[in-house]
């Protein structure tokens, strides 16, 4: 007996001690978790769900996108976090990430220390948007109207520190004028209430705007991207327009629980990466208006380090903050 219970303390022993990259072999076995911190139908929702669709095939295995949404995404990203890192659950948010560390004083996790860069997805030009009935033509024509009615244009967003918003807020602080910011709780509403006329503008996703562009009902300005949208060509960006310092990526990106296998997180990164490169894949975003990640991992990492600072200085500068 006491033989037996030796050797199996023995075997547990051996297998508390597998080396991690016996454990990435095997990885995975079952399915993957993918939180999205956001609601179902936005941008971050609809362009991992394409993508993992692929992923699922690379790996082997299903992945399950799950939506926890909430106070700018900070409830979803504190849950993966929080979460086993072993593995099998991962975040794929947006560029809302970098800017939540100025915005929320008592986070429950750290952007910087508790998470681990797995690949970028992908980006989304955000679009100035009016109602073709202001009678305005031009982005310049826009900014000289703000500056004669300080205070009295109004703008939509999705909440304070929401990828539009950040792209509203950037270009408001570069042209210089003073606009009230109205959030909403969904990018539908917003856009019928841009439509209607009864808020002014809104930097809202191409993917959502572009059917209404292209039937009359909005007119586009310009594209907070730094370089011109695909579907929208003619159409200038903000810095194209002359206003420095006015640009907003939209990106989506994956990561890891901190303490994830790196073997691990970099197949996951590479089965990505793979997906990307699906033609099939890349007509679905770019139909939507999605531009796919082209960007190596490690210039992903360095690019959201270097955003924390960014943003968490013009939060500072702009007074944006939450708690």
């Amino acid at each position: 007996m006491r033989r037996v219970a030796a050797f199996v303390a023995l075997l547990l022993a051996m297998s508390l001690n597998i080396p991690p990259s016996v454990q990435a072999a095997d990885w995975p076995t079952r399915p993957v978790r993918v939180v999205v911190p956001f609601g179902a139908g936005s941008a971050t929702d609809v362009i991992p769900r394409i993508v993992f669709d692929q992923v699922g095939r690379e790996i082997g295995q299903q992945i399950i996108v799950e939506n926890r949404g909430g106070a700018g995404g900070t409830i979803g990203e504190a849950a993966v976090a929080a979460a086993e890192p072993d593995g099998y659950t991962f975040l794929t948010t947006s560029s809302a990430h970098t800017i939540a560390p100025a915005l929320y004083s008592k986070l429950s996790y750290s952007v910087a220390d508790d998470f681990a860069t797995v690949a970028a997805v992908g980006s989304v030009p955000n679009v100035l948007i009016i109602a073709p009935s202001r009678g305005i033509k031009t982005i310049q024509d826009f900014v000289k109207e703000a500056k004669a009615n300080p205070g009295k244009l109004t703008f939509a967003s999705l909440g304070i520190g929401s990828a539009v918003h950040m792209s509203a807020e950037r270009f408001r602080f570069s042209a210089g004028y003073d606009a009230l910011h109205v959030p909403f709780k969904g990018g539908a509403e917003a856009l019928n209430e841009v439509i209607a006329g009864r808020v002014d503008y809104y930097f809202c996703p191409i993917a959502t705007a572009l059917p209404h562009i292209k039937a009359g009902k909005l007119l586009a300005l310009a594209v907070s991207s730094p370089t011109r949208a695909p579907q929208l060509p003619d159409v200038p960006t903000t810095l194209e327009a002359g206003f420095p310092n006015s640009d907003y990526t939209f990106w989506i990106g994956t990561f890891a629980p901190a303490k994830t296998d790196k073997a691990i997180a970099d197949k996951f990164g590479a089965a990505i990466a793979k997906a990307l490169s699906s033609p099939e894949v890349r007509a679905k975003l770019e139909a939507i208006g999605a531009q796919p990640a082209s960007i190596s991992r490690e210039a992903f990492d360095k690019q959201v380090k270097t955003e924390l600072g960014t943003y968490a200085e013009f939060a500072k500068k702009t007074g944006m903050k939450i708690n």
